[in-house]
């Protein structure tokens, strides 16, 4: 086998990169973080923040890596997951390069700063990600639509959205996550009722929260359960 592999002309050097799909929420807008690359391939296009694995890395080691060198923002405040591999051959003008696509939640995140062969790096709207002047280097933009399906789906079935969160929020700040993710309005008082009734998804402080105007509202933390029962479903369902 190893000498078969050696001399096959079917079989090339390939590299292994990661690279980080980030998503916060600012000013009630879902973001994602993109850097403007400022080495070729793609010079000055955005881009997912990402790069090459090291030799004695691990795929996780070089994504909290990538995530600092590019970025300057401490996974630490992160909730961090492994997506999935994209390696169609042509994905990278440079070769044959496999990546290691890395999902990542916050809670308003910082101001990133870019660094290594990131020009700058920023916050940008999902919502105005449409191709055109923003078009993503490589194929970041399927990275993207991935990742931000994935996170939509977890909120019907995992505690996930806590992870937009403080380690302390109200029942409102918590509704936003799901409004700003899916891009509907739910109705406050029936997503009152679904968080309370499930099992383990929050936990009441016991402290409240002065909002400028109104009545106080209670605080809650994330409570003990990932799995959601029953889920809080997209379009207004539920199951039983």
């Amino acid at each position: 086998m190893d000498d078969w592999l050696r001399y096959s002309e079917e079989v090339e050097a390939s590299w292994v990169t990661v690279d980080l799909a980030i998503f916060t929420i600012r000013d009630n807008q879902l973001m994602v973080l993109l850097i403007k690359r400022g080495v070729e391939p793609f010079l000055g296009r955005p881009a997912l923040p990402g790069g090459y694995v090291q030799k004695e890395e691990t795929l996780r080691e070089g994504a909290l890596r990538e995530l600092w060198e590019e970025a300057g923002i401490d996974a630490s405040r992160l909730h961090l997951e492994q997506l999935g591999a994209y390696g169609a051959p042509r994905r990278d003008p440079r070769g044959r390069v496999v990546t290691i696509a890395y999902l990542a939640l916050g809670p308003d995140l910082p101001a990133p700063v870019g660094g290594t062969d990131a020009e700058r790096a920023y916050w940008f709207p999902v919502s105005q990600l449409d191709g055109g002047h923003h078009e993503l280097a490589f194929d970041h933009a399927d990275i993207l639509s991935d990742a931000l399906e994935e996170v939509r789906s977890k909120l019907e079935y995992t505690a996930v959205a806590t992870a937009f969160c403080g380690k302390s929020f109200t029942l409102t700040e918590l509704r936003t996550v799901y409004e700003v993710v899916w891009g509907q309005h739910l109705d406050p008082s029936n997503f009152r009722r679904k968080v309370l009734k499930t099992a383990g998804f929050v936990q009441p402080t016991g402290g409240q929260r002065l909002p400028p105007t109104g009545r106080p509202a209670a605080l809650y933390r994330r409570g003990d359960a990932w799995l959601l029962s029953p889920p809080l479903l997209r379009g207004g369902g539920q199951s039983a």
